[in-house]
Parts: C-alpha cells; structure tokens; sequence
C-alpha cells in the first residue's frame, strides 16, 4: 500500500494535495465536498488588511459621524465584504468549517503592515485555524522604499506575528525579490514555520474602447510550476521551514515534481475552478498508480530527491541552465 502522507507546519497529512486559498473556500459545503474528495488540508480565503482598516474606520465613523477625511477608504474595496464577509464574519466562518470538517483549516490574512494584524491572527488562531498564513501580496510601486525597507517590513511583521501566536505560521510570498534565496533564509530565522512558492499576481489591463483600467482572472497552467520547482529545489536542505508549492499544479505529475523538488504539499485551484472539486478523486488516483509503477512506497520517500542537494548536475538550477537552453535552441 502506497503512503501518501506528509507533514506541514507541524500537522500530519493525509497527502500532499492541499486547495489553497480561493473564492471557493466562501462555501462550507465546497469545503466539505474538498473533504470527501480527498483534500488534506484547506487554506481559507483571506481576510484582506484593507477589510480590517475598512471596519476599524466604519467604527470611527458611527463614533463620530462628522469625521469623513478617510471616507473615500470606505468605498475602495467595497467586493471584499461579499468576499470575506468582513473581520467578525470571517472569525466565525473559521468556527462553522471547523465543526464541519475533520481535515486541518489554515486561516489566511493578506497584507503587508504590521496595524492590527497580530489581534486578528490572535483572533483566527482562538477561532479554531490550525495554522495561518500570512499572504504578503505588495507590489513595490513607492519610489521612496527601497528593498531592504520592503523586506525589513515583511521579516518585522512575521516576527511579531510569530511572538503572539501559538498555531504554526506560512508565509506566502511573491518571486520579485532581488536576492530570494537570502529573503527565505532570513524568514525562516524570523520564526516562519513554512514558505509558499509562489503567489500569482494579477495583472490588469487597458479596455481600448472605454478607456478604463480593468481587472481579470487568469487560470494558471502546468507551465507556471516550473519556477516554484525550481526554487524549492535550490532552498531544500538550507532552510528548516517546510515548503509548499502553489501555481501551477494541475496534475498528479505536478503533485510528483513538487515532492521531488523538496515541497511537502502542492496547493491547488486553478485545476479546481476549471475542472470541478472532484478532480481532486482524479489526481490522487493518478499520484497512486504512478507510484505503484514506478515502486515507490511513500511520498516521504521522494521528497527532495531532485533538489540541488540532490541531483547530479546542481548547476542545472543556476545560470548554467540559461546557457544550455540558448544553445539547445535551433533556429529553422
């Protein structure tokens, strides 16, 4: 009998294959569909920073009804409410899917300051999440910030977050860093319990006829997965934190080159969104029959076996791989 099973954050697993955060996670019953099809774990969706300010002022508002020099924060993310049904909502949601399911629940916060973050995260953890994750969706657009001032936010705010808690933490971050390697190491000395490679950042485009800048959802592909690959193989062995890949898995292939890489799950939605909750059935079937074939006993058995520890050729992750693909390339 092959054994799927893994360990993040401190939680044994059932396998790898973990839904991560999405609109999907807004229904009990998705979730407990989720269950039954063989999910893990679930990350829920995020409680947004803005969300909190956004309630914080509303507060000050009813307070003081003559105060209104914030008023245009009120109405900036107005959808966040119907998305994460506002701070107190998103804690009792927490309370509802943990008396629905047996599987482990990861709350999610995203932002970047540190504000009110570390009652919330109190807030999640007594509601019952098993762990947290802290999306630190930012996108550098300040001219006055340099990287070192970004990073030194991010480390400061899982510091503090990591102090006040007592469930385990992941910290989900973007690729844009100049020296990534030495970002995750300082995260990993900073108390983070886990790192999730990559989040995938939306890009928004122009309407021509309009005028206007709009918004659009974009599903991933199986191509994406190739630079969280890569990086979870070069970080595997240097740091403590356990890995999680996110972007990109849509098969149990996927699922197969994540755990070689040294990832201990592989989260998934886009695959979800696109094919149905039950393609969860299809992958974990898949991830079985190829083990079976190939001989492996365990997902523990493969984990890190193609990492830059691992393999024969480590250069193959580094500039020596730019090389070989120019030259490889034939012009017709």
């Amino acid at each position: 009998m092959v054994d799927l099973s893994t360990t993040y954050l401190g939680l044994r697993l059932k396998n790898p294959l973990v839904p991560s955060s999405s609109p999907l996670m807004q229904h009990v019953d998705n979730i407990k569909r989720m269950e039954e099809a063989g999910a893990s774990a679930v990350v829920l969706h995020s409680l947004f920073e803005e969300q909190i300010v956004q309630d914080s002022l509303e507060l000050d508002r009813m307070l003081d009804q003559g105060t209104y020099s914030f008023a245009e924060a009120l109405t900036t993310f107005p959808e966040m409410q119907t998305y994460n049904m506002g701070p107190e909502g998103y804690l009792a949601y927490i309370q509802r899917v943990k008396q629905a399911v047996s599987i482990p629940v990861i709350g999610s916060l995203n932002g970047v300051s540190t504000g009110r973050w570390i009652d919330y995260a109190k807030k999640i953890q007594d509601a019952g999440a098993d762990a947290l994750e802290l999306n630190m969706y930012y996108l550098a657009a300040d001219a006055n910030k340099s990287s070192v001032d970004i990073e030194k936010m991010q480390l400061d705010l899982v510091k503090a977050i990591k102090a006040n808690l007592r469930i385990p933490i992941a910290v989900k971050l973007g690729s844009s860093y100049t020296a990534f390697a030495n970002l995750a190491q300082q995260l990993d000395q900073a108390g983070a319990n886990g790192l999730v490679l990559f989040n995938r950042f939306y890009q928004p485009d122009f309407d021509l006829e309009n005028l206007d800048v709009v918004s659009d959802l974009n599903l991933s592909t199986s191509t994406e997965l190739r630079q969280r690959l890569r990086w979870v193989a070069i970080l595997y062995g240097r740091i403590n934190a356990d890995m999680a890949i996110t972007g990109g898995v849509h098969t149990a292939e996927d699922v197969l080159k994540s755990m070689m890489a040294g990832a201990k799950i592989a989260m998934t939605t886009s695959a979800l969104l696109h094919n149905g909750i039950d393609h969860l059935r299809g992958i974990l079937a898949d991830l079985v029959e190829w083990m079976d074939k190939h001989e492996y006993e365990s997902i523990k058995q493969m984990q890190g076996s193609m990492s830059q520890k691992n393999v024969a050729y480590p250069a193959a992750f580094e500039r020596a791989n730019y090389i070989k693909v120019l030259k490889s390339y034939q012009v017709r």
